[in-house]
């Protein structure tokens, strides 16, 4: 095998003779493709972000490429878009794409974090336990990751019921309340009659449970009828005359 210095010593006869040297073609990198998917999501983030109106502290990741990936060099600018999901929040795929003379695309995937204040509870409780304000706190979570959903105001979970037992630390979601009744059997209400231009009040006893903008049975007590009304509100119903 021919030695450095032997190589040396022919290579301005080989010029000479007209023979080149190979070059390594020009290729765009793994490192440029996740550069330009880290810029593009960034930029996405923050304007969904502000559009929203939404105040949250956020991260990206992008995940290795191949490093013996070999693309050729683009004589246009590279475009990146979100291929998936529609908005950038969790696993994301992003294209990257060369519209030049050798055109290419290749798929870039991510994982997009956003961390917002999500509402928990804060001990273990029952199906059917009505919430307090004291059993609710606000912790930071990626919301990437609540692919049930979850809520950002204590307000949106006091008061109602479970649906199901929850543990200390849980993240609620809508699936894990329903209005709690205001109304119990038994119990005395006020039924109102209302028109366009008339409003009448009569006793009336709950027949049963109700929560607000439920109907329930009640039993009107001057007539004896029973009828169904509206739950408006802690022993008041409304029928429409």
């Amino acid at each position: 095998m021919a030695t450095r210095l032997q190589l040396l010593r022919v290579l301005p006869a080989l010029l000479g003779l007209g023979y080149s040297l190979p070059v390594a073609a020009a290729t765009t990198l793994p490192e440029q493709l996740i550069g330009i998917t880290q810029a593009f999501l960034e930029q996405a983030v923050t304007t969904h972000l502000e559009r929203s109106e939404i105040q949250a502290r956020h991260g990206i990741e992008i995940q290795q490429i191949d490093p013996r990936l070999r693309l050729p060099a683009c004589d246009q600018p590279l475009s990146a878009s979100l291929e998936s999901p529609a908005q950038p929040i969790g696993r994301v795929t992003v294209r990257v794409r060369c519209a030049g003379s050798s055109p290419w695309t290749v798929f870039v995937p991510g994982q997009v974090h956003i961390y917002r204040h999500v509402v928990v509870v804060n001990r273990p409780l029952k199906r059917k336990a009505i919430l307090s304000p004291a059993d609710l706190v606000l912790v930071e979570r990626d919301i990437g990751l609540l692919n049930q959903g979850f809520l950002t105001a204590r307000e949106q979970a006091a008061g109602k019921k479970l649906t199901r037992p929850v543990l200390p630390d849980q993240v609620l979601t809508a699936a894990h309340l329903e209005q709690a009744e205001v109304i119990h059997k038994g119990d005395q209400v006020v039924i109102t009659a209302r028109s366009a231009s008339v409003s009448v009040r009569m006793p009336g006893e709950a027949l049963s449970d109700g929560a607000t903008g439920e109907q329930i049975r009640v039993r009107n007590q001057r007539s004896e009828r029973v009828i169904k009304a509206r739950v408006t509100g802690p022993g008041q119903v409304e029928v429409a005359m």
